[in-house]
């Protein structure tokens, strides 16, 4: 990966712009901040799939909730109705901190 920085999309932060700004921040190799986030990302979703709660303080919660199985869903393509067994989601909670950060932004911004 070269170590010229790359445009950022407006309205989104990819997986590559936390690498480029680790980077800018640190200095670190590149590769060596895509492995470890890679891991990082890994870790977490084995947690999950153990039904582990992930809290990151400042930031939040991560947690698999269970949604009941439900026989009065209908394919949107097709409109016929479907049954849907009951399954795992994902759930952020917010914490303080990010909470009282983003508190102020209005459409207007």
């Amino acid at each position: 990966m070269s170590d010229h920085p790359r445009q950022r999309q407006p309205g989104k932060f990819t997986k590559a712009d936390i690498i480029d700004a680790l980077y800018e921040k640190t200095g670190m190799n590149r590769t060596e901040i895509r492995t470890t986030i890679d891991i990082i990302i890994d870790e977490m979703k084995e947690a999950l799939v153990r039904r582990q709660i992930i809290e990151l303080r400042g930031f939040g919660v991560f947690e698999v909730k269970t949604r009941k199985a439900r026989a009065r869903a209908r394919n949107p393509k097709t409109g016929e109705s479907i049954t849907i067994n009951s399954h795992g989601v994902v759930s952020f909670r917010s914490g303080h901190e990010l909470k009282q950060a983003v508190w102020k932004i209005t459409d207007e911004e």
